[in-house]
């Protein structure tokens, strides 16, 4: 406080317990064992000070200075001596506010520093390696076909495999015959495609066994593998020796 005539700039506080924890530091006092009188003198002090130079005291300053001198006046009454109970210390509460508001004042302050120096962060556009960029993950076959496995699989085929050859004429296979151009693996595995949109689950034994060439049931079986592998279908069998079948997941 001026003495002497001479006008002094009060340091600006956020509120109450700033100005408290302000008082504490610069006396270098324990939080937890506040000399209460002679901190409520000087926040008294600042009290008068701002109202000296004729600055707005806010109400929450007021509050604080009349809890201040209500817990000098209770520190300064005699304590009955009672050995059962134990005293409640009038500092208690003041001190819970403190350290709360403490660590929310360190809080703020970090969060800001991390403001300050994220200003000074530069990001620079992805450079990725033209091999990283062709990367594409190996292909995980269980994935697709879950517990059904490729033995299963081959079995069914060289069964309708060996079905193709019993129906075929064991004289007249000899002779020369015209026959249509078989379908090339691409344009299999669009009809699959088309087959799967339509039909969003279906019988690979029933698929196989439309099939009326030995070329057909190859590539057939082939077509099956690579939208497997493409992850445009998936194979099931819900229980052993059930039937397996193909399942869509070509988006309709």
């Amino acid at each position: 406080m001026d003495t002497m005539g001479i006008p002094v700039k009060l340091e600006a506080f956020e509120g109450p317990l700033d100005l408290l924890l302000h008082l504490i530091e610069k006396n270098k006092v324990d939080i937890y064992d506040i000399p209460i009188i002679s901190i409520t003198e000087q926040y008294m002090d600042y009290i008068r000070g701002m109202r000296e130079q004729k600055l707005e005291v806010a109400s929450d300053f007021l509050v604080m200075a009349a809890t201040l001198l209500e817990i000098k006046s209770r520190m300064l009454l005699p304590v009955e001596e009672n050995e059962e109970e134990e005293t409640e210390d009038p500092r208690e509460e003041l001190v819970r506010q403190l350290l709360e508001y403490k660590m929310y004042k360190r809080m703020s302050m970090e969060l800001k520093d991390r403001q300050f120096f994220a200003d000074r962060v530069w990001f620079k556009s992805p450079t990725i390696p033209e091999e990283v960029l062709q990367y594409e993950e190996p292909f995980n076959l269980k994935e697709f076909i879950g517990d059904v496995t490729l033995t299963k699989l081959n079995t069914i085929f060289r069964q309708m495999m060996k079905r193709v050859e019993n129906r075929m004429d064991p004289i007249r296979s000899k002779f020369g015959t015209i026959t249509k151009e078989e379908v090339t693996l691409e344009e299999c595995m669009e009809e699959l495609r088309q087959h799967a949109l339509t039909h969003r689950s279906f019988s690979f034994r029933q698929l196989l066994e439309k099939k009326n060439s030995r070329m057909q049931l190859i590539v057939t079986f082939l077509a099956i593998l690579e939208l497997m592998k493409t992850g445009e279908i998936r194979i099931e069998q819900d229980r052993l020796f059930d039937d397996i079948r193909i399942t869509s997941l070509i988006a309709a």
